[in-house]
């Protein structure tokens, strides 16, 4: 007898948790039901897979085997049926997305407005991740396209660069403070700063700029959220350092150049190499180059 489905689905349960109660729970199955269906599988593929001897449930050398390619069989098997369920003409379909955080105060809003103007009948999920666990959703056939910057990419990921962002003071705009000409690196050290936190990549480029002019920055405020930062510098004599694009959108911020400018970084759309490519995430590929265009955001 050939396995079966649900014989994959609570073999990896049981691995992950490493307990049959926990992994029953979770299944929404009694234990002994489960128990017994993986002992089923055992017996169908000739060889113990799991080491129940321990305090929790380990899988033998086979079951480590065999649950690399079940992962992979499922993996393929939601991939042919989002490819049945994708329709040509848009009139239907999912596309799951990741952007990293920086993305949402400026770029994310108009390509969702845009996607669902066209295509009001793709459903998206969208997530909010670091560029690391990007790829890893990638490679884990969990994501369908992401947005982040250039580096080096985990193997197996795909990268098409979209535009160049550019980084710089950001202040009320009605601030009295820095005026709209280039602001020396230097002058930083005066200004009373609020900005990202460390847990974003966005602060350690700037971090690793402002420890290249020498300057001591004087941080009022620390926050993990970008729209937190645009409220806290709307409503306070503190500036920030962000994307400029992020102005676009907020007319009670104003950009001030630096001199010299921070390094620019190159934003990407990833995609995993053998990925099937459906119908929405062409269309969504397709209006993210207009939407940077109409935009007017830098080129490569």
């Amino acid at each position: 007898m050939a396995p079966e489905l649900r014989h994959l689905r609570y073999l990896l349960a049981v691995a992950e948790h490493g307990n049959f109660t926990r992994a029953a729970e979770e299944l929404r199955i009694s234990q002994p039901t489960l128990s017994q269906q993986v002992k089923q599988l055992e017996r169908t593929v000739g060889a113990q897979l799991l080491d129940r001897t321990g305090r929790t449930v380990r899988l033998t050398d086979a079951g480590g085997t065999y649950v690399h390619y079940a992962r992979r069989a499922l993996r393929e098997l939601a991939a042919a049926e989002r490819a049945v369920l994708d329709v040509a003409d848009l009139s239907r379909g999912g596309l799951r997305l990741a952007v990293t955080p920086t993305f949402t105060a400026y770029l994310t809003g108009p390509l969702i407005a845009e996607l669902h103007a066209r295509h009001p009948g793709i459903t998206l999920d969208v997530k909010e991740l670091a560029q690391d666990r990007i790829e890893a959703g990638l490679l884990a056939d969990e994501l369908d396209l992401g947005i982040a910057f250039h580096r080096p990419h985990l193997p197996g990921i795909t990268a098409t660069p979209l535009f160049t962002e550019t980084l710089t003071l950001v202040v009320a705009a009605a601030s009295p403070g820095p005026g709209t000409g280039p602001l020396p690196a230097g002058d930083l050290a005066h200004l009373r700063l609020a900005l990202l936190s460390g847990d974003f990549a966005t602060r350690g480029h700037i971090d690793a700029y402002l420890a290249a002019h020498r300057v001591r920055p004087r941080i009022a405020v620390e926050a993990n959220s970008v729209q937190a930062l645009t409220e806290i510098v709307r409503r306070t004599p503190l500036a920030t350092v962000l994307p400029d694009a992020v102005t676009h959108d907020h007319p009670y911020l104003r950009p001030v150049p630096l001199e010299p400018p921070l390094p620019a970084r190159t934003v990407t759309l990833l995609r995993r190499e053998s990925a099937y490519e459906s119908a929405a995430a062409r269309a969504f590929t397709r209006l993210t180059r207009q939407v940077v265009r109409d935009r007017a955001y830098p080129p490569v």
